[in-house]
């Protein structure tokens, strides 16, 4: 270990010492402060988690009093797990965009190494500690969720995309086949393509066996079944040429192949987020919330989190979900614009969740047309609608009471609120 001259530091002293890890896929700089000796070393340990623990233990010896504090740019991955098993650790991950910033304010030639990343991480936890928020691990079934529901839009992302591309494909040579299925996300339009994979094979096929085909596939209305099968024998190719058919029939099966893979994978997912949720003792609350459903409750739950004590206020957790917008200004201007860092899945979620409200919560119909009404575009009336909702749900999370629309309404009446004029006027156009 390299050792150097001593680091500008805070008198008072938390940490028996202070660890900056710039970490990478084979091997971690490391740059640590001994509160003691007030000087500072350097070294470069491997990836490998035998390594790590190594290096651990070695903490462990020369510190055996007082807690540790490492600060990494990692929120998430194999140097955060493999670390946070360890009590005497504390973790302190910052974002990448706050080092970059702090190194180019005294680099402005953007030079960069790994070594002075990890001292840069040091100083902010030296002198900028009361800035930063040591990392909290929730409970083995919040943060096991957390991964199901992530990874579970992830796969959901990924299905759009295999359909997209099935469906652009199957426009250059079997286009009857996507009026026939409306949904394209089905083990029944995918086995239908591997027995039929064009309009020809279709159409050779006879009508007693597509018949069966349909039946054994959950189609029981005699009436769809009878106008799928004239409009196969009526159907007319789109061109015979293989040069074209070939290739993109091959796209096709191959495409087809990852759907049905995907499909019951996301099942699986779906069958044990729906379990971790059930078991959360806040499970009630978030599934109370117009429109949630299955899908956005664990998603909902995960953005909150268990510690209530992490948001002072509801304008907290705004502020870090990239709802609450951002307002600059410079001598006599000022400007309001979208918040730009920010986790997006988190900011995501609360959109998507508000969209949903819409369908589901009569006052949210409501604050979205007075948004529209006031020049808003969708997409800014969507993130206020969602800017009321989180402040609605923050209180509920905190008092542990579920969402009740008709004591909300009334709260709304009591205040004079003018979305409860609004809401007269939906109810008479309606």
């Amino acid at each position: 270990m390299n050792q150097s001259t001593a680091l500008p530091t805070a008198e008072s002293s938390l940490y028996a010492a202070y660890i900056g890890v710039d970490w990478a896929d084979r091997k971690h700089d490391i740059c640590l402060y001994d509160s003691t000796t007030q000087q500072i070393e350097s070294c470069i340990i491997s990836a490998q988690p035998e390594a790590i623990a190594a290096w651990v233990e070695g903490l462990r010896k020369r510190f055996p009093q007082g807690k540790i504090a490492i600060c990494t740019e990692q929120k998430r991955g194999s140097l955060i797990y493999a670390l946070c098993k360890y009590e005497f650790l504390v973790l302190y991950p910052v974002n990448t965009l706050l080092v970059a910033n702090y190194r180019q304010a005294f680099a402005p030639s953007r030079a960069k190494s790994d070594p002075t990343d990890a001292q840069i991480l040091v100083e902010l936890l030296l002198k900028h500690w009361d800035k930063l928020k040591a990392w909290q691990p929730g409970s083995a079934t919040l943060r096991s969720l957390q991964q199901l529901v992530e990874n579970r839009r992830m796969l959901v992302a990924e299905k759009v995309r295999l359909t997209n591309r099935i469906t652009a494909a199957l426009k250059g040579y079997f286009p009857q086949v996507l009026e026939w299925f409306e949904d394209k996300d089905t083990q029944v339009f995918c086995e239908f393509l591997t027995c039929y994979p064009s309009l020809k094979a279709a159409q050779a096929a006879s009508k007693e066996e597509l018949e069966k085909f349909f039946k054994s596939h959950h189609v029981v209305q005699a009436k769809t079944i009878e106008h799928r099968l004239e409009q196969i024998q009526q159907g007319v190719a789109l061109t015979e040429d293989a040069g074209i058919v070939e290739p993109l029939q091959l796209l096709v099966a191959a495409l087809i192949a990852q759907l049905q893979v995907l499909l019951p994978s996301i099942t699986t997912f779906d069958t044990k987020i729906e379990k971790l949720f059930e078991s959360h003792p806040d499970a009630e609350l978030f599934a109370a919330l117009p429109g949630a459903g299955p899908h956005l409750a664990p998603r909902l739950l995960v953005a909150f989190g268990e510690e209530r004590d992490r948001y002072q206020t509801a304008q907290d957790l705004l502020r870090y979900a990239g709802i609450a917008p951002v307002k600059e200004s410079s001598g006599q201007k000022s400007w309001v614009h979208w918040r730009w860092s920010c986790p997006r899945f988190l900011r995501q979620t609360f959109v998507e969740w508000a969209l949903q409200t819409r369908k589901y919560s009569f006052w949210a119909e409501a604050f979205y047309q007075m948004q529209r009404q006031k020049g808003k575009t969708h997409q800014a009336a969507i993130r206020a609608l969602a800017f009321k909702w989180i402040r609605i749900v923050f209180r509920c999370w905190q008092d542990r009471q579920p969402y009740d629309e008709v004591k909300y309404l009334m709260a709304l009446k009591r205040k004079g609120s003018p979305l409860v004029q609004n809401l007269a006027l939906l109810a008479e156009a309606e």
